[in-house]
């Protein structure tokens, strides 16, 4: 059981090899040594994990979702980074 002064951890996990890391869940341990060792145990119990990052909760920062407007509107007027002004050959298959 975790005590009160025990950091709390973000887990995330990579199934294979050129894939991204998901986020897979959250852990106490007194140490990243510890958390790692418990991201394992906890996370990859069938084998499903190639690699493990463990990061303090408290090093993550975040955007706020009621603010959603003023952090992504800005790209919403940038139209040339929609891809409906580019051409994509039928050969290229699935984008």
């Amino acid at each position: 059981m975790a005590t009160p002064n025990t950091p709390l951890w973000e887990v995330f996990i990579r199934s294979r090899n050129g894939l991204a890391h998901k986020h897979v869940g959250s852990l106490h341990a007194a140490d990243a040594t510890l958390a790692l060792q418990a991201a394992r145990d906890v996370y990859t119990r069938r084998g499903e994990g190639l690699s493990i990052w463990v990061v303090p909760s408290n090093a993550i920062t975040a955007s706020d979702p009621s603010e959603k407007g003023m952090m992504f509107e800005p790209a919403e007027s940038k139209i040339y980074r929609h891809p409906t002004f580019y051409d994509v050959p039928d050969e290229v298959g699935h984008m």
